[in-house]
């Protein structure tokens, strides 16, 4: 009898593991390391765009040098000179080598050249792998989107991956200092200066061409990191259609808005510095009023290993970037100095559609300024066809922007609502004004549709930040392939 009750045990025992088992493999998709590690792209292609500028404006001020064109000379050096070398103090920080004994590296940092050895050290750890079995060193909890459905997934993060993603997300961040403390006014300068020197292009053009790249570059990065810092918890993976559909917003809009500055500039030339510095001011002192407004402290809020001056000098920083980016595009992000993140991790739609639509007057007003005090140097221009250009322009990139949150976002099965939605909702609510004093109900879906630009509502799963499982923060996956 007790042999009998044990077997009868053991194998109640064995269908409840079998049953469990089976439960977990219905909750859960273990993905070994064994594929291919992805080859670092994104730290190739933020070298070239480095050294490509960095050695073409190297040129340029050769020949301003030789013409004795000593302001366009200057400021040519400075806006080649100041993110090269924030991106040096970047890539040291982030790889900690102050602190270790690699003076061949620093000795390259200091000869601007970190970024070209950084470079090598990815390419390196990349063609190695592979060659030899490593254990994991983390697992990072993922929900993959396929079909409409939600796949949790475990990945095993190898130390070949772990290395690589911590390159991949240090060149994004020199990616973002490049494009909008470096690029954005050199672009700006250089198309001013031709301008003025009568449409003369030469040696400028190439500069200009890898400089525009540049920031259409950085500004694909900021939205990349946005939707990754958004949904944490998801396994984001852009398709080539949505990139197709970024760049097309991104480069529509920073090139209308550079160009709208630069024609502001040449009529009125002292006051386009009262403009720009109250952009810069505006977004810079933003994200600092809402942490004073919060009740922030610096001493409780932000990273231990630094000092309450060096703090505020980070964070100082960190908020002039964020201005940058602001004055000639959307960050896609928005800051949050309390946090300790940075980020707030909710999407603000007013905020979005209140940049777009203050942008679009802004522009409107330079361009309009720009007809009535243009100089002589445009009359064999035709100014209203180049204002209705810019204007459509400007109008194509926010078109873009509503087809990628539309058809081409990564987790827009995820949004409460959507563009369309938006739309529906203004349509019929047009139909109930116009039909006078009949009241036209609408759907429940339909009357709160507009919330997709007037609020922040998202599931509110997504919203808290304390939600993301602590091992889907390792570097591996918060990095993409853009």
């Amino acid at each position: 009898m007790c042999e009998v009750a044990m077997e009868e045990r053991d194998s109640e025992i064995t269908d409840i593991e079998r049953r469990s088992s089976v439960e977990e493999s219905r909750l859960v998709v273990v993905a070994a390391n064994r594929r291919r590690v992805r080859p670092p792209l994104s730290v190739v292609l933020a070298t070239g765009l480095y050294c490509a500028e960095f050695i073409t404006a190297s040129l340029l001020c050769v020949r301003y040098h030789k013409f004795n064109d000593v302001i366009w000379l200057g400021f040519t050096i400075a806006f080649m000179l100041l993110p090269a070398v924030l991106i040096q103090f970047t890539l040291t920080f982030i790889h900690r080598d102050l602190g270790r004994d690699r003076p061949l590296v620093l000795f390259l940092h200091l000869l601007m050249l970190g970024p070209v050895i950084r470079c090598f050290e990815a390419l390196w750890v990349y063609f190695k792998a592979g060659k030899k079995e490593e254990p994991y060193v983390t697992l990072s909890r993922k929900i993959s989107l396929k079909k409409g459905q939600q796949i949790p997934m475990e990945l095993e993060i190898g130390q070949t991956e772990r290395t690589l993603a911590t390159h991949r997300n240090a060149f994004k961040r020199t990616a973002v200092i490049q494009a909008f403390l470096g690029s954005t006014p050199q672009l700006t300068l250089q198309l001013y200066a031709t301008i003025q020197e009568k449409a003369n292009t030469e040696g400028r053009l190439p500069l200009m061409i890898i400089t525009l790249i540049s920031i259409v570059y950085g500004a694909l990065v900021c939205n990349v990191l946005a939707i990754q810092i958004k949904y944490d918890d998801y396994k984001v993976r852009l398709r080539p259609a949505a990139y197709l559909c970024m760049i097309a917003w991104r480069g529509l809009e920073i090139a209308t808005r550079i160009t709208a500055l630069v024609l502001f500039s040449t009529a009125l030339t002292y006051w386009v510095v009262l403009v720009g510095g109250v952009n810069l001011l505006l977004f810079f002192f933003i994200p600092w009023v809402k942490f004073w407004v919060k009740g922030g402290s610096l001493d409780a809020d932000v990273e231990k290993n630094f000092s309450k001056l060096g703090t505020a000098v980070v964070l100082s920083l960190f908020t002039l970037l964020y201005a940058c980016i602001n004055v000639f595009c959307w960050s896609a992000v928005q800051l949050d100095l309390a946090h300790r993140e940075l980020i707030e991790r909710k999407q603000s739609w007013s905020g979005l559609a209140t940049y777009y639509s203050a942008r679009f007057v802004e522009n409107f007003l330079l361009i309009t300024l720009w007809y009535f005090y243009k100089s002589d140097f445009y009359v064999y221009v035709c100014a209203p066809l180049l204002v209705v250009q810019l204007l459509v322009c400007y109008s194509l990139a926010v078109l873009f922007m509503l087809l990628f949150y539309q058809f081409c976002h990564p987790c827009r099965r995820l949004f409460t609502y959507n563009v369309h939605d938006c739309l529906r909702c203004v349509c019929c609510r047009r139909e109930g004004r116009a039909a006078g004093s009949g009241r036209v109900d609408l759907p429940p879906s339909y009357s709160t549709a507009a919330t997709m630009v007037l609020t922040s509502e998202e599931p509110v799963h997504l919203l808290d930040p304390q939600n993301s499982h602590p091992a889907s923060s390792q570097p591996a996956e918060q990095e993409t392939d853009c």
